[in-house]
C-alpha cells in the first residue's frame, strides 16, 4: 500500500511531487523564455504606464467574459435536465465557487459549486457534471479561437499555424460525430472521476460550442484592450487569440500548477514578434494579474454578500434557502 495521506512518508510524498513539479514548471518556463532571447536588460527598459481608459475598459470586458462563463454553467445545467436558474444566481454561485481555485487542492471548486447549488435545488451530480463538461468544451473553444495566433502570426509560425489549424478543425468536427462525441465525452468524465450524464447529445455539445467561441472571443478581445492600454497596438487576431493560445498550452502542462510560469512564456513566445521580448514579458505578467484580481474580487464581493445573507437568515428565524 501507498503511504497514508496523514503520514510523515505521505508529507514526504507530496513534497516531492511539488518540488518536480516546480522544478520541471521552471524549466520548461527558461527553455521557452530563451527561445525569445528574453533579458533582465529588456526588462528593466520597458514603461509600464497605461492608459486608464483602456485597461478599465479591458477590466470590464474580462468581467463580463467571467460572467458569461457562469451563465453558460446555467444553461448546461438546464440542458442536462436541471433546474433554470435566473442569470444572476448562476454567476454568483460560480464566481464564488472560483474562490476554491486559490486554495490548494483541486477540488474545492467543483465541491463548492456542488454545495451551493444543492442548496438550490439542483442535484449535486448535474451541477458537477456541467462544470466538468463546460471545462472541457470551454478548453476546445479557447483552442479554435488561439489558433488566430498561429494563423495571423508572423510567417516563422504561419508555415506551421495553417495545418495545425486544420487539423484541430477537423478534429473538432469529427468529434461531434454522435458515436465520437459519446466515446470523447466519456473519457473525459473517467479522467475527472464523474459519471456521464445519460441526456448529454452531440446536438447540445455544438450549441455549447458555438457559446464558449464567442466567450473566448470576449476574452481574447479584452486582452487585445488591455495591450492597447499599454500602447502596444498589434492586430486584434493574432494579439487576443494569442491570450486564448497560452491558456490551451498552459493548461495541457499538468505539472504546472494554474499553468503558471508555462502560460507567461507561451504568451511571451507569441507576442515577441509584435512588441519585442521585454514588453511581451511585462504584458504577460500584468495579464496575469489582470485575470486574477478582476475574478477575485468580485467573486470576494459575491462571497461576503451572501455569508451577511446567511446571518441576516440565521437571526431572523426565516426558513431554508433564499
Amino acid at each position: 500500500m501507498g503511504a497514508h495521506r496523514g503520514t510523515p512518508e505521505g508529507h514526504l510524498k507530496r513534497s516531492l511531487v511539488l518540488t518536480g513539479q516546480l522544478a520541471l514548471t521552471a524549466v520548461v518556463t527558461w527553455f521557452i523564455v530563451d527561445r525569445v532571447g528574453l533579458s533582465f536588460g529588456e526588462l528593466r527598459g520597458v514603461e509600464w504606464r497605461a492608459d486608464p481608459a483602456l485597461a478599465g475598459a479591458s477590466c470590464i470586458l474580462l468581467l463580463l467574459g467571467y460572467f458569461m462563463s457562469a451563465a453558460l454553467w446555467g444553461r448546461i445545467v438546464v440542458d442536462l435536465g436541471g433546474p433554470a436558474l435566473p442569470a444572476r444566481d448562476s454567476i454568483r454561485m460560480f464566481m464564488v465557487a472560483n474562490l476554491g481555485r486559490y486554495v490548494p487542492g483541486k477540488v474545492w471548486q467543483i465541491t463548492g459549486l456542488a454545495v451551493m447549488a444543492r442548496n438550490r435545488g439542483i442535484p449535486a451530480r448535474t451541477a458537477t457534471a456541467a462544470a466538468v463538461l463546460g471545462q472541457g468544451i470551454a478548453l476546445a473553444a479557447a483552442t479554435l479561437v488561439g489558433l488566430g495566433a498561429l494563423v495571423g502570426g508572423p510567417p516563422e509560425i504561419r508555415r506551421w499555424g495553417l495545418p495545425g489549424a486544420a487539423v484541430v478543425v477537423a478534429a473538432t468536427a469529427v468529434g461531434l460525430v454522435p458515436a465520437v462525441f459519446a466515446r470523447a465525452t466519456d473519457l473525459w468524465f473517467r479522467l475527472a472521476r464523474q459519471d456521464a450524464p445519460s441526456t448529454l447529445r452531440s446536438v447540445h455539445a455544438l450549441r455549447w460550442l458555438g457559446l464558449y467561441v464567442a466567450n473566448w472571443g470576449l476574452y481574447a478581445f479584452s486582452f487585445w484592450l488591455l495591450a492597447a492600454s499599454f500602447g502596444y497596438r498589434g492586430g486584434v487576431v493574432p494579439v487576443g487569440s494569442a491570450f486564448a493560445a497560452a491558456y490551451v498550452l498552459g493548461y495541457i502542462m499538468i505539472f504546472a500548477p494554474a499553468g503558471v510560469g508555462v502560460r507567461e512564456g507561451f504568451l511571451v513566445a507569441f507576442l515577441t514578434p509584435f512588441f519585442g521580448a521585454g514588453p511581451s514579458a511585462v504584458l504577460a505578467l500584468v495579464a496575469r494579474v489582470w485575470t486574477t484580481l478582476v475574478e477575485l474580487f468580485p467573486a470576494a464581493a459575491f462571497w461576503l454578500w451572501q455569508v451577511a445573507r446567511g446571518r441576516e437568515t440565521v437571526n431572523g428565524g426565516g426558513g431554508a434557502g433564499e
